[in-house]
């Protein structure tokens, strides 16, 4: 089951890593930042937003 994330909410979230905003990608449920390679999972609705649970994205997965 997919789930929107609140555009408001995605207005103010950055990445913990770099500090620029996030993309939300709606079938993976992740929030991606480019800039640092990394994909931030959305558990249960709740944006999980620590490095170390983030996902190293692969070369074809970020926007350039």
């Amino acid at each position: 089951m997919t789930q929107e994330i609140d555009p408001k909410l995605l207005e103010i979230l950055v990445c913990p890593l770099t500090k620029v905003p996030l993309r939300f990608d709606k079938d993976a449920q992740e929030l991606i930042s480019d800039q640092a390679g990394l994909a931030y999972p959305i558990r249960d609705g709740i944006p999980v937003m620590l490095v170390d649970e983030a996902r190293q994205l692969d070369d074809g997965e970020a926007k350039k």
